[in-house]
């Protein structure tokens, strides 16, 4: 199946918060609003958007710092992230969504939930986390650190061992492939824009909030992720009431690359029965 044509062409970008945000619509039906993780942007999407454009109007952007969206001025939160995205709908008419965030982005998603939870019809979690506390802070300047020194390729290097299975690695030539797509990329994001995004994802904690979310929520973990743990996953179903748990077994952390067919068909089967369940 081909990607569909972008619905918005002239309008790549919405100006929200003191931010440009780089955005692409494909698709049609009820909007599906989707939010990437650290490092990561619309590329990120490519296995994903055929299928959620069949069924939905499927909403992709960059967040700030990243992509072809705005470098911003000074630090920030997830939470700051979140006023972005739920500009971003505003500004596309979007009065209810369907809303998706991977790794980071379901950080920031927990945040545009909390925030604004009439908007949201349905929430999926992906490969995330509730809350991290001191660690995650000390674990993230740490890593920021350290990132600083590192030539762009070796970063790319250190995140796809993250965030890709030893099976994957043993296939050499999809490894080459991948590796030089993202070293292609022609938005790269700076030292910069990494460190504050992982700044803003390492002061995430919205464990005591969680339990006040009243809507259909799916929480998708993998087996052998190992940037962030299942454990974590398992935490943060047990926060939301009622909230469902699918762990996909074997996984990595990028299991939407890895496993595109089954974390598709995960996001799109629960969306599609909550939305039976409504009518």
């Amino acid at each position: 199946m081909t990607t569909p044509a972008l619905v918005s062409p002239a309008v790549p970008t919405a100006e929200v918060n003191g931010q440009s945000i780089y955005y692409e619509v494909h698709g049609a039906g009820e909007p599906l609003l989707c939010m990437m993780g650290l490092a990561a942007d619309t590329l990120s999407w490519a296995l994903q958007v055929p299928a959620f454009a069949s069924r939905h109007r499927t909403v992709i952007f960059d967040n700030r710092d990243v992509g072809q969206s705005s470098l911003s001025r000074g630090d920030y939160t997830t939470a700051d992230m979140a006023d972005d995205a739920l500009a971003l709908a505003e500004s596309l008419g979007l009065d209810r969504f369907h809303l998706l965030g991977v790794s980071m982005g379901g950080a920031i998603a927990q945040e545009l939930a909390l925030a604004a939870p009439d908007r949201v019809l349905t929430l999926t979690l992906a490969v995330s986390w509730a809350g991290g506390g001191q660690w995650a802070r000390t674990w993230a300047r740490s890593w920021s650190r350290r990132a600083r020194r590192m030539s762009r390729e070796e970063l790319v290097d250190e995140l796809m061992l993250l965030t890709l299975s030893e099976d994957f690695f043993e296939k050499r030539e999809a490894v080459a492939w991948l590796r030089n797509a993202i070293l292609s990329n022609p938005h790269p994001q700076s030292p910069e824009g990494f460190a504050r995004q992982l700044e803003a994802g390492s002061r995430h904690d919205a464990r005591d909030r969680l339990r006040s979310l009243a809507l259909p929520v799916h929480v998708i973990g993998a087996e052998h992720d190992i940037l962030v743990p299942v454990w974590k996953a398992r935490e943060l179903a047990e926060l939301i009431p009622g909230a469902r748990l699918t762990i996909l077994p074997s996984a990595p952390h990028g299991l939407q690359l890895e496993r595109a067919e089954e974390f598709n068909g995960a996001v799109l089967d629960f969306i599609a029965e909550q939305a039976t369940a409504r009518v």
